[in-house]
């Protein structure tokens, strides 16, 4: 398989997949294309009817959207075990990946994914925060699997592939948690994958004014 990818320090979508995969040891070729690049549109429109990233590529097929691309592998590597096995926490596991793929705009608009950067206190607002509330009221739930393992359903899946943008947002801008909450993105800080997404994000030294509210270019 083929995932083409946007810019780390950016591209929350694609870090959704890419960590999916390489979190749970499935084997990828990975195809980086910088935003910046003049070509981005035109390469990316070649593979993807929507002209967006990530892109999963299997043989002659591709697909486009990262919900998709998780149900995909999920079926596909079934013995990763990525949705919970227990019939009532997939159908909730689902749930949540739903709410998170189509919800949170005031979260996703005011404190966009920004790997590299250290912005304390920026972009809160009251609908910031109701983000924020539901999203730990979330998180709080992985008490209940705590014997099983650390992750949101116990054991590493699609659920904590689809909020680790949020646990890099929580990084930047540092809003006030719950100590669950932060327990969980110390924890997700912590994987070898994560933070090798985070090492690949400060080589790009890309510059997106779209997805930078706060800094100016660099000089």
């Amino acid at each position: 398989m083929k995932l083409v990818i946007g810019s780390k320090n950016y591209s929350s979508w694609s870090l959704r997949s890419w960590l999916l995969l390489k979190q749970s040891a499935i084997p990828f070729e990975e195809i980086p294309l910088r935003f910046t690049a003049p070509d981005f549109k035109q390469r990316v429109l070649r593979l993807s009817p929507v002209g967006r990233v990530p892109i999963l590529i299997d043989g002659d097929l591709a697909i486009w959207d990262s919900l998709a691309i998780a149900e995909y592998v999920a079926e596909n590597f079934a013995d990763k075990l990525l949705w919970p096995s227990d019939r009532k926490q997939r159908a909730q596991a689902r749930s949540i990946c739903a709410e998170m793929h189509s919800g949170f705009f005031a979260l996703r608009s005011q404190m966009p994914m920004n790997v590299g950067a250290s912005l304390p206190g920026r972009g809160w607002n009251i609908d910031v925060q109701r983000d924020i509330s539901r999203i730990a009221a979330i998180w709080a739930g992985r008490d209940r699997f705590a014997g099983t393992g650390p992750f949101l359903f116990g054991r590493f899946g699609v659920v904590d592939a689809y909020f680790a943008p949020v646990v890099w947002r929580f990084n930047c801008y540092q809003p006030e948690l719950p100590a669950q909450a932060i327990g969980y993105v110390r924890m997700m800080l912590k994987l070898p994958a994560m933070q090798a997404w985070a090492a690949d994000a400060a080589r790009e030294n890309e510059y997106v004014a779209d997805d930078e509210p706060y800094r100016l270019p660099p000089v």
